[in-house]
């Protein structure tokens, strides 16, 4: 809808930082959302709420730059990824460099309004998030990198917050990083005849045909985990509620990639309700 009130030259910028597609950045928001407002039992003051916003889109729209940047080659070779713009030519690989780093300096210019701990924490979200794209090369777990690189905003909101990152938020920590393998294994799920055939590498293909039962038990364990989340941050009953919706979302996400014709890419998509609920869950038990 966005995209009728961009300038024409300036539309293959607007695709490169994905900004046409906001799940990713929902999946980022979200839990940044729930760690702040952890960190400030429901009230998080509304200068770090505007910062952790705006540098989420930035750093989101930067690892999506340096993400096609890395796999210019590669997606031309995929149906879904041939026409992004690097992969198609209408933006050329300086130009998207020039643009990572200047959405790289924005993001770090705002981070630079909180505190030393949060400053000196954005660099590992920094290092993360530029190594991440060029792992599927290396490893068949760049979904793990991923989840790293996207919980980093945790102990960032904690430290914004609190000046320190408690115990407890290493918690929510692993939390996201397992919520992030699993649904960015379903994103892989959705390539993997092509990503078989370049050799690209990731949990998809690793876990081949027991890719279902092994992000069922993946998200068996998230749950658990959650509940214990609950129970070391005193979260009320809300958040058991939002806890026991997330459950049922991810049985209509197994039942989504075990249908006769599997919709994988559907089963990704749906993970931004999980986080809507989570946050919702989390904010209501501390509100009410």
């Amino acid at each position: 809808m966005l995209k009728r009130f961009v300038p024409a030259n300036y539309l293959p910028y607007y695709q490169l930082m994905r900004v046409d597609r906001p799940v990713g950045t929902l999946l980022l928001l979200w839990p940044t959302y729930m760690a702040l407002f952890l960190a400030a039992d429901g009230a998080p003051s509304w200068q770090n709420l505007v910062i952790f916003t705006l540098g989420v889109f930035l750093m989101r729209s930067a690892g999506c730059v340096i993400n096609d940047y890395a796999d210019r080659n590669v997606d031309a070779h995929v149906t879904r990824t041939a026409q992004r713009p690097l992969a198609s030519g209408s933006i050329t690989s300086q130009k998207a460099l020039k643009l990572f780093a200047m959405l790289v300096a924005l993001a770090f210019a705002v981070v630079l309004l909180t505190n030393k701990l949060t400053v000196l924490l954005s660099v590992g979200a920094l290092l993360l998030a530029s190594v991440y794209p060029f792992m599927k090369r290396y490893t068949h777990l760049p979904q793990v990198v991923l989840g790293a690189a996207f919980a980093w905003a945790v102990p960032m909101a904690f430290a914004a917050e609190l000046n320190t990152v408690p115990s407890e938020a290493w918690l929510l920590y692993a939390v996201v990083v397992l919520w992030a393998v699993i649904y960015d294994t379903f994103y892989a799920m959705a390539d993997l005849e092509d990503d078989l055939k370049i050799g690209v590498k990731s949990t998809a293909v690793l876990f081949g045909p027991l890719a279902p039962g092994i992000i069922l038990m993946m998200q068996v364990v998230m749950v658990a985990m959650l509940l214990l989340l609950g129970q070391r941050f005193e979260l009320g009953a809300f958040f058991f509620v939002a806890v026991v919706i997330t459950a049922g979302l991810f049985i209509y996400q197994q039942w989504l990639i075990r249908q006769q014709h599997p919709k994988p890419f559907a089963a990704f998509l749906n993970n931004q309700w999980v986080g809507l609920a989570l946050f919702l869950g989390i904010a209501l038990a501390q509100w009410l």
